[in-house]
């Protein structure tokens, strides 16, 4: 878990494949990566007590606020990326690269400190709408089987991501989920009015498959 998002020095070999290559230094109980910014690890127990504790303290708004965590990380981190990935790659604009590479090299730091696969889909992109698949989710495989969508923050991690890279507010929301005893985890990325409809359904336990053919339906 990335604590710190310091722009530091940068390297040419963007090859690090494991996280014995990511992460450069430990030094004095900090754990930095090669970018110099800090990490926190954390376990299962970790994970499964902060989600308990809001819902606790706050019930259904804990959703909400581990939401807008993860957008506001997306948002900051993309900064960071941003700054880092023109830098490295020599390259004038982010937004001027190839957008598979460009989400690859972002997700890739994350995917080595344990926040899971990704496939990203813009097959629907004329009805606004991306989806992207997670395995191996850290909140889901944490929380274990209970029935309902679990991954609030990572819906805001991707809402803020594809938010900052196509600069239009996007929102998102986790339409299956590890929890309910699917094999990954599904999340839609689109316009508010569309998110909305698809949360609707998302309480009405419609499948991903339903869900994506009414959100196509709905009108903006």
């Amino acid at each position: 878990m990335v604590s710190t998002l310091n722009l530091g020095p940068t390297s040419s070999n963007h090859n690090y494949y494991t996280l014995a290559d990511y992460v450069q230094s430990r030094a004095h109980g900090e754990i930095l990566d090669r970018y110099r910014k800090r990490l926190v690890y954390v376990n299962e127990d970790f994970i499964t007590g902060l989600q308990k504790g809001l819902e606790q303290e706050v019930d259904d708004v804990a959703q909400v606020i581990m939401y807008k965590c993860g957008y506001a990380w997306a948002m900051q981190d993309m900064k960071h990326f941003e700054a880092r990935f023109e830098q490295e790659f020599e390259w004038t604009s982010v937004r001027k690269m190839n957008l598979n590479m460009v989400l690859e090299t972002w997700w890739w730091p994350l995917q080595i400190n344990g926040w899971g696969d990704w496939d990203f889909d813009f097959s629907h992109k004329k009805q606004g709408l991306i989806f992207v698949d997670l395995y191996d989710s850290a909140v889901a495989k944490s929380t274990g089987y209970v029935g309902k969508v679990v991954c609030h923050f990572y819906a805001g991690l991707f809402a803020g991501a594809f938010s900052y890279l196509s600069k239009k507010d996007l929102n998102g929301i986790e339409i299956q989920c590890y929890s309910m005893g699917e094999e990954y985890c599904k999340f839609l990325i689109g316009p508010e009015k569309k998110v909305d409809a698809a949360d609707f359904w998302v309480q009405e336990g419609a499948s991903a498959s339903e869900i994506l053919k009414k959100v196509k339906e709905t009108v903006l």
